[in-house]
């Protein structure tokens, strides 16, 4: 989502929020400004150590919906005494706003005692309006146009414990939308482009459901989920989606997501790096395609965030490769410091990858350890990108 003007709160020396970088336009950005109810986080559970709640107020401004507000919140934990078992987490969010946007979503990551299981999950619900460029890596800016659409998505994976580390199982994905609105002329005055794009075809501009099922595997060494300090992930899937499942489209998409983090010299410096690709056969619907930009979170890239500063999909198409990198530095007390970079392309075949058409962004940012535990952290980050507004970034946890 797009944000304009506000001030960012800081209420001491912990604060958070949601935002993401803002297309290309002329008034100038700040982002959504969020800050942490007053009082320490409370606990719950036996012992209460275990499991701490993070609450977390929403206040902000985009120039699409006008002012939305809300209220977020983490969970954050492990279940058992076992310290070998990695903590478990669960986001949720809602906020609506003036033109009546809103959003409700839950994402969860789950160990369970012995990490004999891995759950991974989100429910969502959007009422969403977002800009729409057209599909492939060269969209035009001038093409910018608004699309609305009503947005369901369940995603659920449960996956075994076939190896240390190593979890096998099923992802289920279910996307439903509905009631789409392209209002307004585009950027340069043309009709919106949503009715223009000739790579979209009629049946796209029409609400859809998608349903697909699959196998996953998960090789994750992360010392800890939402922070890892040392340890690798790779994780691999294929999703058949089909009328079989009830889905409107059949095609495959392919994903693989690798990530590595290691310290330089110490643990007060960390480098994270991760490279993601997603592919697909088949039919794929505009709103399935793979994209970079990617800040509104959920489970679609494994919880990441791709390529920050550049707008949510301003970039989609049939497959997407992205490689990024982050440099996390400890500063004093709770507070770290991080600089990130990254690079990625969309095309419609793999033969159309070039790199003379490689996309970039970048920026740098602060953190706050507000939960030491289990190294929650409410990151602040300013980017840049390609096609975009540069802009502030809050929200809660590492972007990967």
């Amino acid at each position: 989502m797009q944000f304009l003007p506000l001030a960012a709160l800081l209420a001491g020396l912990s604060f958070s929020a949601l935002a993401q970088p803002t297309a290309p336009a002329d008034t100038a950005q700040v982002p959504l400004a969020v800050r942490p109810a007053p009082r320490a986080p409370a606990a719950i559970g036996k012992p209460t150590k275990n499991i701490t709640i993070l609450p977390i107020p929403v206040l902000f401004y985009q120039a699409e919906t006008g002012l939305g507000y809300g209220l977020g919140g983490l969970l954050s934990g492990r279940f058992g005494q076992d310290t070998t078992v990695r903590s478990s987490n669960a986001r949720i969010q809602y906020w609506q706003t003036a033109k009546k946007q809103s959003l409700i979503q839950l994402v969860h990551t789950i160990y369970t005692p012995g990490e004999k299981f891995y759950l991974n999950g989100e429910i969502s619900g959007y009422d969403q309006l977002l800009y729409y460029y057209g599909k492939g890596n060269n969209s035009s800016t001038s093409d910018q146009s608004n699309v609305a659409y009503k947005l369901f998505i369940v995603n659920q994976r449960v996956q075994k414990a076939i190896a240390p580390k190593l979890f096998f199982g099923a992802q289920y994905r279910l996307t439903d939308m509905s009631q789409i609105q392209a209002e307004g002329a585009a950027d340069n005055g043309n009709t919106n482009y949503f009715y223009r794009d000739p790579r979209l075809s009629d049946r796209e501009r029409m609400g859809t459901t998608v349903s697909g099922l699959g196998p996953v595997i998960t090789l994750d060494t992360r010392d800890v989920a939402l922070a890892a300090f040392h340890g690798d992930l790779l994780d691999a899937s294929v999703m058949f989606n089909g009328k079989g499942l009830g889905s409107d489209y059949k095609f495959i998409r392919y994903q693989i997501d690798a990530r590595h983090y290691q310290p330089i010299f110490s643990d007060k410096t960390i480098l994270a790096m991760q490279f993601l690709g997603q592919f697909h056969t088949g039919d794929v619907p505009f709103r399935e395609l793979a994209g970079i930009g990617a800040n509104l979170g959920g489970t679609l890239y494994n919880n990441a965030n791709l390529l920050r500063g550049i707008y949510e999909q301003r970039y989609r198409d049939r497959q997407m490769m992205m490689f990024q990198a982050e440099l996390r530095q400890h500063l004093f007390w709770r507070i770290d410091g991080a600089a990130f970079a990254g690079v990625g392309e969309v095309a419609n075949g793999a033969k159309d990858f070039s790199l003379n058409q490689v996309r970039g962004a970048g920026g740098a940012g602060i953190r706050f350890n507000f939960i030491r535990r289990d190294r929650v952290n409410l990151r602040l980050d300013y980017a840049v990108g390609a096609g975009s507004q540069s802009g502030f970034l809050f929200a809660i946890g590492e972007a990967f």
